[in-house]
């Protein structure tokens, strides 16, 4: 027999027995969604996961710092020399150094400390931050600042009896702010020394704002938002002029008090090329070189064995729906079997293949998974379409190519590789569940089949 009379000949099979196939197929259809809606939700919360953390900042990201109980800690500062052997390493991209510097602003009776992190132009190109006014630092000849949304929080009122409870009222977009890099020069000129000296006042600068970040909403997190960014290669400049001959504000110093040649970074950001590398390179960092490093890539990796614990669960309970509609699938099956037996006999004497008989009751078994696969998915898609939008997560929906059911923000996802998976697996179950019927079915006596009544 062709196979295309094979396929005609168990479609108009199970065709003849609506009821029993509609019953059956609708076992595997429930089977079949309570799988995939279970995964999907599994799937929803690893990337409701990974998302928060990569708004904690770069996944394949390495924060290096100074360590903190070095015995020689001349040996562990962070400079050019250790940016240029990072970048050397196998798998490491590139290593972007951070410089920080604290100042003090004032703006009318107001006062503010101001936490200056300068970054390479690089940064910016990539950094997770949303803008509300202006732009990023980078695109100007000259220092730009550009502040957090958190920034205004350190502003107070000296001369108030609750200096922090008012809120300032201040335009740090437009409003002049002047910036004063010695601090300890500036205490020394408000507070006179014991003979009653006071020194001279240091200068104020006024540094032109590119931008301001946008305010946070109820559910983010911004982790530049108690910084002021800048340009690192406009900062070390005006720094070096500034402190001409003095020491800059947390930088070392040499034993005699005396300002080193070269900068030196608070930290370094390393970026590894992959997830894959990024605990291997750590590791280097802290335990041959002697650096403290920190990365996302901890949180991710023990989160990640969590998450997989947990769509085995999910997977697991929908699997047994699909289980019982296997149970069904061999039931119909076997009482096809005992209907058709004298047509089973008729096949056989005929001439009629063994290996076709077999053939056609695994192809109706597959047609019964087919159908309630394609069917339990369309339950799935609109249950998890359903869970999204009652979850305040879901928007329109909008297709399966790797986007998912309802967006990428919902608690419930189906990518495209769960669809193809879960609809092969349910034909993959209906034709085992078919298998043994069909083996029955193809070892009748051709004699016993055509005399049974």
């Amino acid at each position: 027999m062709k196979l295309l009379d094979l396929l005609r000949m168990s479609s108009g099979n199970l065709w003849k027995r609506k009821v029993r196939t509609v019953l059956t197929v609708l076992g595997v259809v429930i089977g079949v969604a309570s799988i995939v809606v279970m995964v999907s939700l599994g799937l929803g919360l690893s990337r409701s996961m990974m998302a928060e953390y990569e708004s904690y900042g770069n996944l394949t990201q390495i924060q290096v710092n100074e360590p903190w109980d070095s015995e020689n800690a001349e040996e562990k500062r962070l400079d050019d020399a250790l940016v240029k052997s990072l970048e050397a390493l196998e798998h490491v991209e590139s290593v972007q150094p951070i410089l920080e510097v604290s100042a003090l602003v004032k703006y009318g009776s107001y006062e503010g400390y101001l936490q200056i992190r300068g970054m390479p132009k690089e940064v910016f190109q990539d950094i997770n931050i949303k803008v509300g006014e202006g732009r990023l630092p980078g695109e100007d000849d000259k220092l730009t600042f550009f502040y957090g949304n958190q920034v205004l929080q350190n502003f107070y009122n000296p001369k108030s009896s609750n200096p922090y409870s008012e809120s300032p009222d201040i335009d740090l977009m437009n409003d002049p702010l002047f910036v004063i890099f010695d601090r300890d020069a500036y205490y020394q000129s408000m507070y006179p020394s014991e003979d009653g000296q006071t020194s001279k006042p240091p200068k104020k600068y006024m540094i032109e704002t590119c931008g301001v970040e946008a305010p946070n909403d109820e559910e983010s997190w911004s982790q530049y938002g108690w910084y002021t960014l800048c340009d690192m290669e406009q900062l070390i400049p005006q720094l070096k002029k500034m402190f001409k001959n003095k020491v800059i504000p947390g930088q070392p110093q040499t034993k005699t008090g005396k300002p080193y040649k070269e900068i030196f970074y608070n930290q370094l950001l390393v970026n590894v090329e992959s997830m894959d590398y990024v605990m291997e390179i750590q590791n280097h960092l802290t335990e041959d070189l002697g650096y403290d490093a920190w990365s996302n890539a901890e949180w991710v990796e023990s989160s990640q064995n969590s998450m997989r614990y947990v769509q085995a669960v999910l997977g697991g309970i929908g699997a047994v729906s699909l289980f019982v509609a296997a149970i069904g699938i061999t039931n119909t099956m076997m009482m096809s079997i005992y209907e058709r037996t004298k047509e089973i006999g008729v096949m056989k004497v005929l001439g009629c293949d063994l290996r076709n008989i077999r053939t056609l009751f695994l192809m109706e078994a597959g047609f019964i998974g087919f159908i309630g696969g394609v069917v339990g998915l369309v339950l799935s898609f609109i249950i998890s379409f359903v869970i999204n939008k009652v979850s305040g997560g879901g928007q329109e929906m909008s297709g399966m190519l790797g986007v998912g059911v309802a967006g990428t923000s919902g608690i419930s996802y189906i990518p495209l590789w769960l669809v193809v998976l879960s609809l092969l697996f349910a034909v993959l179950v209906g034709m085992i569940a078919g298998f043994f019927p069909a083996r029955r079915a193809m070892k009748l006596s051709p004699l016993a089949a055509i005399r049974n009544e």
